[in-house]
């Protein structure tokens, strides 16, 4: 996005290409629509000398003041020739409303290629094609289609359904909720949602971005983005829809677990962008995040007229990362100066249901000064000696005194409506469910976090990659992309320890080749046809130098037997590896159509289907990143010595995720890797079997 990309959302003239009267057309919507706007508009239309009363130009050259942007709404051949004649006459903003391009075929995925290559050539901001418009509140700017205007508020929001966004509107318009500005991506030929979130974040009169994504063009470049403006601006979206990546079959572990929906999950994670699950969510979230200051921690007060709603609330955040706040033996002492002696004086604070809007305000008051609370949720049920009305402006005066994040839930029906809107307008969120308000206030916890987090590089090692890419280019070769053991040798070049092991393919090369190894040794067939070989007895453990040559017959003859066509390289002879010693373990990667390589790490062996305990992260990993993926799988006490084993050494998990993240990063050609089993002991990692498809297009 170009640096004078405000014109987008705060032109001073809009030229409206394809701007009409005619009753049903999208140009006469647009010109309807732009009736409030606060500056200039210029309808383009060669057929008419005027629209509706506005002087009408037949082309953007025509008209003798500079245009800041336009927005075009004629026919898809047309529109790219528009964009073109505005780059030229140095137009820089542009909305192509018209739909037609990439998402009808290929006739239309070449216009609007053509249209990327026009706004390249002329440094265009383009939003769209296929899009509704924007809006500005700030500019009483409404560019759009859309059936009615948006109000006035400090929430940017993008969509990648036009559609989408009409229903909002209408939805927020009820609930009172106001954005700053508006953007229907469209196609996202040009802009997309990391433009954008980038823009937003130097807007001042933007306090949180809310998005509805379905999905995200260049993910490593949105991660990348969006940790740096979420420092500031709090990020929420609703993404929906699934690739087909996860759907189809994979030819490793990896490749399976990995699909699209968990790479979404833990790009959105690592992108520090809270997820909500509905249009009530984001708009919760967001309204908690543009009112609420930041807890300092997680030490929660309820503070309630009502013993069931209180414990209610005591049971959701015994399910979230909140905890119930330890009230101080002052605070305690004070609170048994003003309440009843039957009212609990402890975490949930009970005021009684015969309490008024004056013991609420002592109690609130008291309960908000204890360095030990950080945050608290007010609950009431409606009585006749409590008040909401007051009830909200206590809540809200004694949140601006103390500065403490507040949520209440005023547990009423049209009793409670006035109240919410005065809560609403101080940015105090009001729910009818104690639960709701308790998740809300987690969410502020999150984005906490996400602001405290210190964002490090991934370490760059020292490795062979001369040596990784002669190896990858073997595929070249064959009839197969598929690499097995015969790529142990990919994880040497790149650090990551693997035993001892050479490939053979005659019995006495085999004999030769275990003499070289000390102790018995383990033995496998070597064919890119047969990927899981010991499910067909293509993996023979604990044979001895004299059983070797035997044995090189038999895993020989089991492979034939199991598929007379395929392509047998030879048969690995490897030094054994004692499996009781420690863990099994997987790392690996698959590569994902929007973020590109993901890590993969959990349980390995046999148990990576059967558990399926495993985590994943966009590639490159940094150091915290592998040390949390570790953190995040249910069977990490195994790895740290839960019931008398040793502790693995941590330190060498962690560099081989990484390791091998540096390698998928240097080498978009390998599509997906598993090692499995990474064996972990106390002593350190061992990889013991390789199995790695290569695009041989990207080589």
């Amino acid at each position: 996005m170009q640096s004078d990309a405000r014109g987008l959302f705060d032109p001073e003239r809009i030229a409206v290409v394809g701007a009409t009267e005619r009753d049903g057309a999208i140009g006469r919507a647009i010109m309807e629509n732009l009736e409030r706007f606060s500056g200039e508009v210029v309808p383009i239309n060669p057929k008419r000398d005027e629209v509706f009363g506005i002087q009408a130009y037949t082309d953007i050259e025509s008209i003798p003041d500079p245009i800041d942007m336009a927005v075009v709404v004629v026919p898809p051949q047309i529109a790219v020739e528009s964009a073109r004649t505005l780059g030229e006459n140095g137009v820089k903003n542009v909305v192509v409303i018209t739909a037609g391009f990439g998402e009808m075929g290929e006739k239309g995925e070449a216009l609007e290629r053509e249209l990327a290559e026009i706004s390249d050539e002329y440094d265009l901001n383009l939003v769209g094609p296929n899009s509704i418009g924007i809006m500005s509140t700030s500019a009483d700017m409404n560019a759009s289609f859309g059936p009615m205007d948006a109000l006035p508020g400090s929430l940017s929001f993008m969509s990648q359904s036009g559609a989408f966004i009409t229903a909002v509107l209408d939805w927020a318009n009820d609930k009172d909720i106001g954005f700053n500005d508006i953007v229907s991506l469209g196609n996202e030929a040009v802009l997309d949602e990391t433009d954008f979130i980038e823009f937003w974040d130097e807007d001042e009169d933007t306090d949180v971005i809310l998005g509805y994504l379905e999905g995200i063009d260049n993910g490593r470049e949105f991660v990348d983005t969006a940790r740096e403006v979420t420092e500031e601006t709090p990020i929420v979206v609703v993404k929906s829809g699934r690739t087909e990546a996860g759907a189809d079959a994979a030819s490793s572990h990896t490749g399976t677990i990995a699909g699209s929906e968990r790479a979404y999950e833990a790009g959105l994670e690592q992108a520090g962008v809270l997820r909500a699950e509905n249009v009530e969510e984001l708009f919760d979230f967001a309204r908690v995040l543009a009112g609420q200051p930041t807890p300092e921690d997680d030490e929660v007060a309820v503070i309630t007229n009502a013993g069931g709603p209180g414990v209610m609330a005591t049971d959701t955040i015994g399910d979230t990362d909140l905890n119930m706040a330890e009230l101080e033996d002052e605070t305690v002492e004070e609170l048994k100066e003003v309440l009843p002696e039957a009212a609990n004086f402890y975490n949930p604070v009970d005021v009684l249901g015969d309490a008024s809007v004056d013991r609420f305000d002592e109690a609130i008051d008291i309960v908000l000064q204890d360095e030990n609370v950080s945050s608290a949720v007010v609950i009431s049920c409606p009585t006749a000696v409590v008040d909401f009305e007051d009830l909200a402006e206590t809540i809200s005066s004694l949140q601006d005194k103390h500065g403490e994040p507040v949520v209440a839930s005023l547990m009423g029906g049209e009793r409670a409506d006035v109240p919410e809107q005065t809560l609403r307008e101080q940015g105090i969120p009001t729910y009818f469910d104690p639960a709701r308000a308790v998740e809300i206030l987690e969410s502020l916890r999150t984005y906490r976090d996400i602001t405290e987090l210190e964002y490090e590089s991934p370490t760059e090692f020292d490795v062979d990659r001369e040596r990784a890419e002669e190896i990858l280019r073997s595929v070249e070769d064959r009839d197969s992309d598929s690499l097995g053991v015969e790529a142990m040798d990919l994880l040497d070049a790149y650090g990551i320890p693997t035993p001892d092991s050479a490939i053979v393919n005659d019995p006495g090369a085999a004999r030769d080749a275990a003499e070289d190894i000390e102790g018995d040794v383990v033995m496998k067939i070597v064919s890119p046809d047969i990927l899981h070989k010991s499910d067909i007895g293509g993996v023979k453990v604990g044979v001895s130098e004299a059983d070797v040559e035997e044995t090189y017959e038999e895993l020989l003859s089991v492979a034939h037997d199991h598929d007379a066509n395929a392509d047998i390289l030879g048969v690995q002879v490897q030094e054994m590896v004692d499996m009781d010693s420690g863990t099994e373990t997987i790392v690996g990667m698959n590569r994902d159509p929007q973020f590109g390589p993901m890590m993969l790490f959990g349980l390995g062996g046999i148990f990576v289907e059967v558990l399926e305990d495993t985590t994943v992260k966009v590639a490159p990993v940094s150091e915290r990143e592998a040390e949390n993926m570790i953190d995040e799988i249910e069977s990490s006490p195994l790895l740290r010595g839960a019931r008398g084993r040793d502790p693995v050494d941590e330190s060498s998990v962690v560099e081989s995720i990484q390791r091998l993240s540096q390698l998928v990063t240097d080498f978009p050609a390998i599509s997906e890797i598993d090692v499995n089993p990474l064996l972990a002991s106390p002593d350190g990692v061992t990889a013991a079997d390789i199995r790695l498809t290569v695009d041989q297009d990207r080589l």
